[in-house]
């Protein structure tokens, strides 16, 4: 329903996670019987998750790890992987600079080329590890490294920015053609992201496997404030699943619906399932593992724009191991620890045994979801608080 912002101006009302609540249905379910599991095209994971592209998130150890554990990591292959022989000397170096100079050091350290050679070790070494590989390219760098990614054994390619459209226009450049490009490679192919109805279809049309949805949710993004664009995600998630709907009317073809940020405990990964994501992206909540690349910091991948970042360096602290963070057990009653058994929970407890049944969940507009109750919660600053 649209409102009325000023004469000759209306606005659709949007939701973020914190506006909606999962209504439970007349039936419950042993958690034991849920199945979460998913699969990016011929690829099936036992967990529903993407670990983001960013460089504090993933190194091709925790890409291993993350394999191994059932989900699937992105590295970034325009970041400092791919810069430097030794990233993890410049990744100590980003984690002890103040909070006033981060920004500014960190576009110096960014300004190191990529090194083509670096792309291809960096696959080969998650690929040794056992794992399914993916990594992300931004739509401009695609055209110049694809055939070093495809040789290099890449099994699943992430083109990403802060806004991905099928339709980029540009009087400068030629912009790539995604069409075109999804159609001549051989290995699936994701793009994102976007956050309305109308972006999230004609990206569907360009034979990508699946779409991340979400521009400016992140909790170390600052598009929202430095560009004034957004959807909150509750929104943007279930406009895009409708486009999924549509598209499949159309075509017969079933493209995943991957909400990228906004994600901090497992009740947001379940709301984010029941308003209709397929998957999860997720960069905060797993850059405080212990083996994380970012010594408990995170930064998202325009913080280093040269000219207008819109991002920063945030401090997320060490909360536990990935396996921990994913799986459990968890140590602290926030929900930010064992985050797959609180989906898990979460949809047995609603009575939905797996995440297509999930996805159809009442979903109720609610308010007072997170304070109704809670006032020593939050004067304790404990839980909830």
């Amino acid at each position: 329903m649209e409102v009325e912002i000023g004469k000759g101006k209306f606005g659709r009302r949007a939701y973020g996670f914190d506006d909606v609540a999962i209504v439970p249905s007349r039936r419950t379910r042993d958690p034991q019987d849920i199945n979460i599991s998913t699969k990016i095209g011929d690829f099936k994971f036992n967990l529903p998750v993407m670990a983001s592209a960013m460089d504090g998130v993933v190194n091709p150890k925790l890409a291993i790890e993350m394999g191994k554990l059932g989900g699937l990591a992105v590295i970034n292959l325009e970041g400092i992987q791919t810069k430097y022989e030794n990233p993890s000397t410049i990744l100590d170096e980003i984690a002890k600079f103040s909070k006033e100079e981060a920004t500014h050091k960190m576009q110096e350290i960014y300004k190191e080329p990529i090194k083509p050679e670096l792309i291809d070790e960096r696959i080969k070494e998650i690929k040794k590890g056992g794992v399914i590989a993916a990594a992300s390219l931004t739509p401009q760098s695609v055209m110049k490294y694809y055939k070093i990614v495809l040789d290099a054994g890449l099994d699943i390619l992430v083109i990403q920015g802060t806004v991905v459209s099928a339709e980029h226009v540009s009087s400068t450049s030629e912009p790539l053609d995604l069409n075109k490009f999804i159609k001549s490679v051989s290995i699936p192919v994701i793009v994102g992201g976007c956050c309305s109805y109308s972006a999230a279809l004609h990206l569907m049309r360009t034979g990508a496997v699946g779409i991340l949805v979400g521009v400016g949710p992140g909790a170390a993004c600052t598009t929202r404030q430095v560009l004034g664009v957004g959807v909150p995600q509750a929104t943007a998630i279930a406009d895009a699943a409708a486009a999924r709907t549509h598209y499949l009317d159309e075509t017969g073809k079933y493209v995943k619906v991957i909400a990228d940020g906004g994600m901090r405990t497992g009740g947001d990964i379940a709301k984010a399932i029941a308003c209709g994501a397929d998957m999860v992206m997720i960069g905060s909540p797993l850059a405080r593992a212990k083996k994380a690349p970012g010594r408990g910091y995170h930064w998202g991948m325009a913080t280093f724009h040269p000219d207008l970042p819109r991002g920063t360096r945030v401090y997320t602290g060490t909360a536990g191991s990935l396996k921990e963070i994913l799986l459990g057990p968890a140590y602290e009653n926030d929900g930010t620890l064992n985050l797959f058994g609180a989906l898990r929970t979460s949809m047995a407890t609603c009575g939905y045994k797996n995440i297509k049944d999930f996805q159809q969940a009442e979903v109720m507009i609610a308010p007072s979801f997170k304070t109704e109750g809670k006032l020593l919660q939050r004067t304790q600053g404990v839980g909830m608080g």
